[in-house]
């Protein structure tokens, strides 16, 4: 039935004009659609059904990246030849069936890899194993959408639209709009710069939509209603992807010049083992990790393993948690060496932020 009354509302969108005094209405349906798909793809309570075999795999490592693709792509290939791992390989569609997990070392980072099922149309309503699939893919660190380069933009808007269903944004960033509930006072709306979408009423229909009466909304840059309503539904997540398009070797020299001109993109061969290098120095760039070498006292850093920490926990006090929340109540200070300092080495506290390859020494009460 809900998939009905989804369809419905979808058609009743297609049918309404896009102009000023139609935006409410737009606003309106979006913000329905929204909460139908957060009904369907949340679990409903109970103990019934399982979560599916094969699925819940462990995150291990310091990032995760997950392979996202329709049927026979290559993605089970990438994976095999990037991490060595085996993962059942045919020239049929549907061969993975479960999640098979590979791990790779890549400048000093344990990097574990995901290849999952491949996405039919309609994982997002619950057709296939999308719904599992896609519930995995909200956990990585990185999506690589592998496409087929002889069928690549027909795939490539079939899986955005199935990820952006499930509440993944891919290469954006959060909306840049306050909101705050209330007990009482009323819808208090403010922006702080032109808008060309939303106003006054359109934000209090979406809002009545979602039964909340009293809030403060804070609008800083030019929003849409599906901005709005990610922010409200508050259980977005923001997610880098690369798009990895598959099987060069089948193309000109010509084609392959277009290519490198779409942003996020990198073409490739698993079969043949063409342009991984690129490709890895991507997903790197993409992860956004930081790496910081120890130094044991009167011995030489250890640059073998490094600790890797995400861009925006690069602390002092993060690299101790990291290894062992014990170690930031034993904590003196630190020394640093490196890019982050004016002096090497320099004295600092649990607050000091540090920048890639910096060595540190920590220095115990």
């Amino acid at each position: 039935l809900s998939i009905l009354v989804k369809s419905s509302l979808c058609c009743s969108m297609a049918r309404t004009q896009k102009n000023k005094a139609t935006s409410n209405h737009l606003g309106l349906l979006k913000a329905r659609l929204a909460k139908m798909r957060r009904e369907l793809i949340t679990p409903k309570g109970g103990s019934g059904g399982g979560t599916g075999e094969g699925f819940d795999v462990a995150k291990t490592g310091d990032a995760r990246i997950g392979f996202v693709g329709f049927p026979s792509v290559g993605k089970s290939t990438l994976l095999s030849n990037l991490a060595g791992v085996y993962s059942e390989v045919a020239a049929y569609e549907f061969t993975t069936l479960t999640t098979v997990p590979g791990v790779i070392r890549y400048k000093g980072a344990k990097i574990q890899l995901l290849d999952l099922p491949g996405i039919i149309e309609g994982a997002k309503d619950g057709k296939g194993r999308g719904r599992q699939v896609i519930a995995v893919a909200r956990t990585c660190n990185l999506i690589l959408i592998v496409l087929d380069v002889l069928k690549p933009l027909g795939h490539k808007k079939l899986i955005e639209h199935e990820l952006e269903g499930f509440g993944i944004r891919l290469n954006k960033q959060p909306p840049n709009i306050g909101f705050k509930k209330k007990d009482k006072g009323g819808i208090n709306f403010t922006v702080t710069c032109p808008q060309s979408e939303l106003d006054g009423d359109a934000v209090k229909s979406i809002l009545a939509e979602y039964k909340i009466h009293n809030a403060d909304i804070t609008l800083r840059s030019d929003s849409t209603a599906d901005d709005l309503i990610d922010v409200v539904e508050g259980n977005r997540v923001y997610i880098p992807c690369i798009y990895v398009l598959n099987k060069i070797d089948q193309i000109s020299i010509e084609e392959l010049d277009i290519i490198y001109k779409v942003p996020h993109c990198v073409p490739i061969s698993a079969h043949s083992r063409w342009n991984f290098d690129d490709l890895l120095e991507k997903m790197w760039d993409y992860l956004h990790l930081v790496r910081i070498y120890t130094k044991p006292k009167g011995q030489l850093p250890d640059y073998t393993s490094p600790v890797v920490l995400p861009t925006e926990h690069t602390a002092v006090e993060d690299f101790c948690l990291k290894i062992h929340k014990s170690l930031l109540k034993e904590l003196k200070y630190a020394l640093v060496w490196g890019a982050s300092v004016k002096h090497n080495p320099q004295k600092v506290g649990k607050d000091h932020v540090m920048e890639d390859e910096d060595v540190i020494q920590l220095v115990k009460k």
